[in-house]
């Protein structure tokens, strides 16, 4: 009996519950971990996918089926990983943002570099993931949520993955320390003023959410407030005391949204306190950020992201680069020094208002920003007879389209630089671009969100002769 459960891999332990949600505890052992960073163990010839499991272990675990589909809830685990350790944050599993703290930080970059290797094993050798020698508080961006508890008492926090339930957080170990401190002031001030939590269920209250952003280099903070109204009574006495424990903050504003959305900033926003605007320097750039500006939240990581890529490119002066994708310019004002000339291609308006702004005030002359898009501007060029010689690009996580891949395509430059946060939709897109003359060359993963899922990756593509 021993030997038939040691060769099946499992044992069959108990089940409870009818057809519907039927659960079934069993013994399981992870054999590879998914692009979510949830163990996978098989189980009646199907998937189980199991949070918090680590590829090599065995657990009890306990089995929810519906609809044919497994997950998994680890009941007690029979063998641990070398790379298991105990989450430092108190707030781990209630609040699901950071799914790998329960690997070490060894662990987490292993786990990321193969997941990148083996996803795009046919393109050749990706090199060694990009680290941070500090994994925490780099959020440079802080969002809370407010909200009451069944005692109307105010929280703020967090909304639990997957789910609308706000957690309850005093302090997040990604965030800058500082923007914690800030939004937990905020939230005790409350009372005070007679400030009540938005209840999305009723549509009724004042504040639902405070963004912190901070310089990195800087040291500027800013405080955006997101109210339903524009009426803020005590306003100039709630700054006050807001500024009296926390004097390093440089803004406030306040930010309307009256509407019934999952977005978190409305369209209308006066400044409370301050220019409205912090500055933060990126590879040696002022960059002016808005509460609207889309800044990468880690710059540090986002600093050794763009060098990489603009190794990568090898420009030598000569060269016409279009950054697709460009917001407020951080990639164009980087490739600035290295190119002859540097197109940024944007379809939001305030970000080419904000990308003009920051090539003004840092005297760079080489960049021109276009609004528009990018594909179309590309197809122009291209019908034109215009060269260009290195296009970077840097979409959303749903990747490129099919229109905007081919306008790349059409205009044929030499190298393609392209920079993803979800290696899934790269490599797609990467197929397309091969079946029109491209090679991978290069392949660097970079950990921008430790203790996260996520992994950035930039890919060098080279043209190859017809």
């Amino acid at each position: 009996m021993q030997k038939n459960r040691k060769k099946q891999g499992k044992q069959h332990l108990r089940s409870e519950g009818g057809k519907k949600g039927m659960k079934e505890q069993v013994e399981l052992t992870c054999v590879a971990m998914n692009e979510e960073g949830r163990g996978i163990a098989k189980h009646s010839g199907s998937d189980v996918i199991i949070q918090g499991m680590i590829t090599g272990e065995v657990a009890i675990v306990e089995l929810t089926r519906r609809r044919g589909f497994y997950t998994g809830k680890i009941v007690k685990l029979l063998s641990k990983s070398k790379d298991r350790v105990q989450p430092p944050c108190p707030y781990y599993e209630a609040c699901g943002g950071c799914q790998l703290q329960h690997l070490s930080y060894e662990g987490q970059a292993l786990y990321k570099h193969d997941f990148v290797s083996k996803l795009m094993t046919k393109y050749g050798y990706t090199e060694p993931i990009l680290k941070m020698e500090t994994p925490f508080a780099y959020r440079n961006k802080c969002q809370a949520a407010f909200g009451e508890d069944k005692r109307g008492n105010i929280i703020s926090g967090i909304y639990q993955e997957y789910s609308h339930r706000l957690v309850s957080i005093e302090r997040c170990l990604i965030q800058d320390p500082q923007a914690d401190a800030i939004i937990n002031t905020i939230r005790g001030l409350m009372p005070s003023f007679k400030m009540r939590a938005y209840n999305e269920d009723f549509g009724k209250g004042f504040l639902r959410h405070v963004l912190v952003r901070k310089g990195f280099a800087s040291g500027e903070i800013m405080v955006v407030m997101v109210v339903t109204e524009h009426k803020f009574q005590f306003k100039n006495h709630f700054i006050e005391a807001l500024l009296k424990v926390h004097p390093e903050i440089t803004t406030v504003v306040m930010n309307i949204n009256d509407r019934d959305t999952n977005m978190v900033l409305g369209n209308a926003e006066k400044v409370l306190y301050g220019k409205g605007f912090i500055k933060d320097t990126l590879c040696g750039i002022e960059f002016t950020l808005s509460p609207r500006s889309f800044y990468q939240i880690n710059p540090a990581q986002t600093a050794r992201l763009y060098q990489r890529a603009i190794e990568m490119a090898a420009l030598t002066g000569k060269e016409t680069v279009i950054d697709a994708y460009s917001g407020i310019g951080t990639i164009s004002l980087s490739l600035a020094k290295k190119a002859k000339q540097v197109i940024g291609v944007e379809l939001n308006k305030d970000a080419v208002k904000d990308a003009i702004n920051n090539a003004k005030n840092n005297k760079i002359n080489n960049v021109r920003f276009v609004q528009g898009d990018a594909g179309a501007f590309m197809v122009k060029m291209a019908d034109h007879n215009e060269k260009v010689d290195v296009v970077f690009m840097d979409p959303p996580r749903g990747g490129s389209d099919e229109r905007f891949l081919a306008s790349v395509a059409k205009l044929k430059p030499e190298k393609i630089v392209y920079i993803s946060c979800n290696p899934v939709t790269q490599k797609r897109d990467l197929e397309y671009l091969i079946g029109r003359g491209y090679k991978v060359e290069e392949i660097q993963p970079v950990d921008m969100f430790p203790h996260t899922f996520h992994v950035e990756t930039v890919v060098k593509l080279q043209r190859q002769n017809p």
